[in-house]
């Protein structure tokens, strides 16, 4: 089954290729019934693919992962999205005894401490429960930019995940901020208002800060490490 989906992709290509952004999720709703899932950390970007699945009465499940580290603003914007759509976004969590164990061994905030601890606590609470999320599906659907790393500028926006086996749909992948702040505004959608406070990438709290004028977009994210490191896990190659 892996091989069949892996090889339609350059058929989904060419058909997607032609379509609006609305277009293309509809189709992949409609040629993959039950089987797409949109992940929302409710981003700018997240928050647009989520108005546009939504508005339409979409087949697409959205789920977020709860890591348990969030900012509170976070969760507002996930309750009033809610709200807005009357819907409800599907949480995953971390497996609570490997939580308990990490923190038990480690520290609370052992993710300063060194790489290899940082990535630990990302896969405990990221990357367990995004394959947990991903698992039955065809499509995934993401809201990554090429603006948000110097590795994801060869990205295409139909991809294939090996480590979760499934397509990976990036429809925003050359979509500036400034386009995505106007459809926002154009049709009040809600979103982070950490956004407007100079965090352009938002994850866990410990883990993110706001940018400074002429810095890179991953400079929020794990500012402690080199930027050749910063990657969860979630979105390898």
């Amino acid at each position: 089954m892996s091989e069949e989906k892996k090889n339609s992709l350059p058929r989904l290509r060419d058909v997607i290729a032609e379509m609006t952004l609305p277009q293309s999720l509809a189709y992949l709703a409609d040629s993959f019934p039950g089987e797409v899932t949109l992940s929302t950390s409710f981003s700018w970007e997240d928050q647009v693919l989520s108005h546009y699945a939504l508005k339409a009465g979409l087949g697409i499940e959205i789920f977020t992962l709860d890591t348990g580290r969030l900012f509170p603003e976070t969760y507002t914007v996930w309750s009033k999205t809610n709200e807005r759509y009357q819907t409800k976004i599907k949480a995953y969590y971390p497996e609570q005894g490997d939580v308990e164990k990490y923190v038990n061994d480690k520290g609370p905030n052992a993710f300063y401490n060194s790489l290899a601890d940082r990535k630990r606590c990302c896969f405990i609470r990221k990357v367990e429960p995004l394959r947990r999320a991903l698992k039955g599906k065809s499509i995934w659907i993401t809201g990554l930019r090429a603006e948000h790393s110097p590795e994801r500028q060869e990205w295409q926006m139909l991809e294939w995940d090996e480590s979760n086996s499934i397509i990976k749909y990036n429809p925003l992948l050359q979509a500036t901020t400034e386009e995505l702040k106007k459809i926002i505004h154009d049709h009040s959608i809600p979103y982070n208002p950490l956004h407007d406070q100079g965090f352009v990438s938002i994850g866990c709290a410990p883990c993110t800060r706001a940018i400074q004028a002429g810095e890179d977009f991953r400079a929020g994210r794990w500012w402690w490490e080199e930027n050749t490191k910063k990657e969860c896990g979630l979105h390898s190659r």
